[in-house]
């Protein structure tokens, strides 16, 4: 028998499962709501209960206080349903859900930005439209892959005919070392969604800080050209992390769109670089070390902040801890860490 859960001051209602967790449910319903590490670790999914019949599953005390959770926070991601449930969320902002699509496209161009990052381009003009708010991803299913079906993320802005993807091609990954040798122009490919909640949040005024690693920056891309596209005056931080040189790509782009802003910088650190030949230092504009620790230097407080970050796990979930140290609240932290269970994420750093 299944149970209802619904969001306190909206319209959303959705069925669960006896065991769903509350975010699976929302999630598998298309609902947009904050989360992250998916794991009980980053407190991103915070939210009241009102009433319902739960069970809590283990998480971090870092992600959820004692005092909070006297007061009926819990995490939705670690909240098993076992009756109808009513939830609350903890911050103002209004959900943002896209009509649910399954499309057919055709693939525009596939190249290289890097060594190991292909950018695919599909037209979804003969599918389309496909409504979605940059920094979300989308499930692709390519032909030579049937029924292996992998998420990445747009790095085109939403009213964008074409749908750009950074797809890092893991060695012996099922479906991206195959990409380069079994996909053609022209080729149909299979995209639905979109999904996810680390999107732009147009209505925020204060300062914005991005943090990127490897094809991570494909949705922060997405989310600063729209920006720029839709005259938000923020500042705008960004840091985009990479192991060495022949792992950047994008920067002057990314410098060309953050640095005219006022108040606003951009970032590449770089974690493993090839030292200079003649003397065996590290020497040049680089800043050398693990992004985090770049913007660990650069600021003592982050009060006020809105913050998006993409990449691999280790990174995510560092960059979130340090935000949160700096004092970005929960609620304005928005992760998308590229696990390898979600995104082809076989493919990220």
């Amino acid at each position: 028998m299944s149970h209802s859960i619904s969001i306190d001051g909206t319209p959303v209602t959705v069925e669960a499962e006896p065991g769903d967790t509350i975010l699976d449910a929302l999630l598998m319903a298309g609902v947009g709501f904050s989360y992250s590490c998916q794991a009980g670790n980053c407190g991103t999914c915070r939210c009241e209960l009102v009433s319902g019949d739960i069970l809590e599953l283990e998480y971090s005390e870092h992600a959820l206080e004692a005092s909070d959770r006297a007061r009926g926070v819990v995490l939705a991601c670690r909240t098993q349903v076992w009756g109808d449930t009513v939830i609350r969320k903890l911050d103002d902002e209004e959900f943002i859900v896209h009509p649910s699509r399954i499309l057919r496209c055709s693939v525009a161009s596939l190249d290289r930005l890097t060594h190991d990052i292909h950018r695919l381009r599909l037209d979804i003009r003969s599918g389309g439209p496909f409504s979605f708010s940059a920094g979300q991803y989308a499930s692709i299913e390519f032909p030579f892959a049937p029924g292996r079906a992998r998420d990445y993320s747009m790095a085109t802005r939403p009213d964008e005919a074409t749908l750009e993807f950074h797809i890092r091609e893991m060695p012996g990954g099922s479906v991206s070392a195959g990409l380069a040798a079994g996909l053609r122009t022209g080729d149909a490919v299979r995209v639905s969604g979109p999904f996810g909640t680390s999107y732009l949040r147009a209505n925020h005024t204060g300062p914005v800080i991005a943090i990127a690693g490897g094809s991570g920056f494909a949705p922060v891309r997405s989310i600063i050209a729209t920006m720029r596209a839709q005259g938000l005056a923020n500042p705008v931080h960004t840091y985009f992390g990479a192991r060495a040189e022949r792992d950047v790509y994008g920067e002057a782009e990314m410098r060309t769109w953050v640095e005219g802003r006022t108040g606003s910088s951009a970032h590449v650190v770089l974690s493993d670089p090839d030292p200079d030949a003649d003397t065996g230092t590290h020497a040049g504009p680089r800043r050398f070390g693990l992004v985090t620790d770049a913007v660990a230097e650069d600021f003592a407080r982050l009060d006020g902040f809105k913050a998006y970050v993409a990449g691999p796990p280790a990174m995510v979930d560092a960059a979130t801890a340090l935000l949160a140290s700096r004092g970005v609240a929960s609620r304005d932290i928005h992760a998308d860490a590229f696990h390898p269970a979600n995104i082809d994420k076989e493919g990220t750093t």
